[in-house]
């Protein structure tokens, strides 16, 4: 009677481990695919962004945009940013369309010596300005275990809402752009856009092996348990 308990423990647990497995290699194939349909989004051809009262979903993320009106620099918002070119902030400026509509841009990453505005007026858009970039989703409530404050002027993520109604500013799209690069061979002039990162972590190949291999494992020490009690 034990050694039936223990032969169907041990077939349940390895049915469990190689279910566990199979979950991960379609993940996996979910996870390359999802890779793939953002790079298309990320390298196709820019499209007019959403209007203001358009809805947005994860279906947008990354997609490649352009958007055309007048920077109101006296709203801008500075969150802050850790990037390749080291701490600093994130210039979120409002872009003001011919229908009277908001889009935040993020003109891109400033080092800490730049976040007064003065010092960057020079490279401040002036007038109909067209932005190309990337759409991307809001960013509520804050970053990891620091929360907005607004009324502190503290951002640690790009909520737009919430930037919105603390600059004034309606209707606003749900939300913003990361403005894309200078031209290669453009002399750097903050802020800097372009810094976008793009990273999904696939490990579901690793995971699914150690399921099957944990399986085996299981099928291993059974059958060596059972052909023991059988021999003795």
């Amino acid at each position: 009677m034990r050694r039936i308990a223990f032969a169907a423990a041990a077939l349940l647990t390895f049915m469990a481990l190689v279910a566990l497995g199979t979950w991960q290699v379609e993940r996996r194939a979910w996870k390359l695919d999802l890779m793939a349909r953002v790079d298309a989004r990320v390298h196709a051809a820019a499209v007019e962004a959403p209007g203001a009262a358009q809805p947005v979903s994860k279906d947008d993320e990354y997609r490649h945009v352009r958007v055309a009106g007048n920077f109101l620099h006296e709203r801008e918002t500075l969150v802050q940013a850790v990037t390749d070119l080291g701490s600093g902030f994130w210039v979120l400026t409002p872009l003001q369309r011919p229908d009277g509509s908001i889009v935040l841009v993020n003109r891109g990453f400033v080092p800490p010596q730049a976040r007064d505005p003065a010092t960057r007026i020079a490279n401040a858009p002036q007038g109909t300005t067209v932005v190309a970039g990337l759409l991307r989703l809001t960013e509520p409530g804050g970053g990891f275990l620091r929360e907005n404050d607004p009324a502190g002027e503290r951002w640690f993520s790009r909520d737009v809402q919430a930037i919105a109604a603390a600059r004034g500013l309606a209707p606003v799209a749900g939300y913003f752009i990361d403005a894309q690069a200078a031209p290669a061979g453009t002399p750097r002039a903050w802020p800097v856009g372009g810094l976008t990162v793009i990273a999904f972590h696939n490990n579901h190949l690793v995971y699914a092996l150690t399921w099957y291999a944990l399986a085996l494992m299981v099928a291993g020490a059974a059958v060596y348990v059972l052909r023991g009690n059988r021999a003795r």
